[in-house]
């Protein structure tokens, strides 16, 4: 382990609690369960501190440990297998189960696209064992019950964030399993997205073709930079907007850039889809079809955009261009662990292709970078809880959660808040043409 620091705040190995140091201001909070990844540690120590030499002797020390940990070749590897243990916590299988574990490494690592992602291949298995099966049967004459309905779209909103950024993978990447597994690699969002809340091809069309060629930026369908973002009447409307218009206005959005063919395609897709929902409620049954299909659905869609506005709810207001200052990071956060380190956000903005298991590496490879560029970084809270801690106007609460680096390391709480409010408020029309 890393030297302690005062000024440094651990991201720990799991099971293991720690508290923040005072310099955060919630000294005794205990830290919980959050790392995703299959060592000890993600990230094992974000040092703020001015001594140059023992931050970067400690800095080298576990970007080396991290880089083992995903090199194929090196006796550190290890795969994730799942997302709520890791291997030491496998160790402690009795020696039967242990073998079969290993027996099913070994040939998920000749399956998948890069051999750390054994943990999407299990939860395919997952998917295509629970999600599938069961609702085939709420369709099946005479076999739907409110019951079994309800509960299925409860276990899909527990699948649903892990299974959105297993799919954040897939499009980013072309796949995520091996090129052998073609067939399998493009078949099976056809039949999973829909029962995630989905729509076929959307989130390809909208988040790689436009939100990332977009930036956040004014011609951006998701942008923050309009809206007031501690204020819940424009939160409401930024939610209504996507909930309601996003199958009309991304298809218009493609054919206004001139990308008729993408615009055709984005439309077919959420139409089609919207087309199969509609005959299986009218045709088949639609009271499976609200559960199955509806009801994720709808859920999602308010989902997506809350989650959307606390991933870009920070905008600098000098420079809202650098993807270091448009979008943030979060560490120490349970949905690292379950949502292929989804709090990664400013480094997926630098790199949207890097692999999620990269990102910790390129933070600590970065940290000067992030420093100089002010970038925000966040620990122990999440983009929906940063959402709720917005509109309920806690600047206070956010201050105690950031990390502060650079030049934030010399403000007080209540120099942080005020910073964090000025990065929420809405840009005029003016202010747009100034600064993009």
């Amino acid at each position: 382990m890393m030297p302690r620091s005062t000024a440094a705040v651990a991201v720990f190995s799991p099971k293991k609690k720690e508290t923040i140091p005072r310099e955060h201001g919630t000294e005794g909070n205990v830290c919980p369960r959050s790392t995703q990844g299959p060592s000890k540690l993600i990230l094992t120590r974000w040092i703020a501190t001015q001594n140059a030499s023992n931050q970067t002797h400690s800095d080298k020390d576990t970007i080396l440990r991290l880089q083992a940990l995903n090199n194929t070749q090196a006796a550190e590897f290890e795969p994730t297998v799942f997302v709520t243990w890791d291997m030491k916590d496998l160790a402690k299988l009795p020696s039967i189960l242990k073998r079969l574990i290993q027996a099913y490494i070994a040939t998920a690592r000749q399956i998948v696209r890069v051999e750390t992602d054994v943990v999407m291949l299990t939860h395919l298995i997952l998917y295509f064992t629970t999600s599938v099966p069961s609702a085939l049967y709420l369709f099946g004459p005479g076999n739907f019950t409110w019951v079994h309905g309800i509960l299925h779209w409860i276990m899909q909103s527990y699948y649903v964030g892990t299974y959105t950024l297993m799919m954040h993978q897939h499009i980013h990447m072309g796949g995520i399993l091996k090129k052998s597994f073609w067939w399998f690699d493009g078949l099976f969002p056809y039949i999973t997205n829909p029962l995630m809340g989905h729509t076929w091809n959307s989130y390809y069309y909208h988040h790689v073709k436009h939100h990332h060629v977009e930036g956040n930026g004014p011609g951006d369908l998701s942008s923050t930079i309009r809206y007031q973002r501690d204020e819940l009447i424009d939160f409401l409307c930024y939610v209504g907007r996507f909930f309601f218009f996003i199958w009309a206005e991304l298809p218009l959005y493609f054919w206004r850039k001139g990308k008729f063919g993408m615009a055709a395609k984005a439309a077919f897709w959420e139409l089609g889809n919207y087309l199969v929902v509609a005959l299986l409620w009218h045709y088949v049954n639609w009271r499976a079809t609200l559960c199955v299909f509806v009801l994720p659905l709808l859920q999602l869609r308010v989902g997506l955009m809350v989650g959307n506005w606390g991933q870009h709810a920070f905008v600098d207001e000098v420079d809202p261009n650098s993807d270091f200052r448009s979008s943030i990071t979060l560490i120490d956060v349970p949905s690292n662990r379950f949502c292929y380190n989804d709090g990664y956000h400013t480094s997926h903005h630098l790199n949207p292709r890097r692999h999620w298991r990269e990102h910790p590496v390129s933070l600590l490879q970065q940290k000067d970078r992030y420093a100089a560029e002010h970038a925000l970084v966040f620990r122990n809270i999440d983009y929906i809880m940063i959402t709720i801690r917005l509109l309920r106007k806690d600047y206070a609460y956010l201050a105690k959660c950031l990390v502060p680096i650079g030049e934030q390391v010399g403000m007080s709480m209540d120099e942080r808040a005020e910073m964090l409010r000025r990065k929420t408020r809405r840009f005029s029309e003016k202010d747009v043409r100034a600064k993009f």
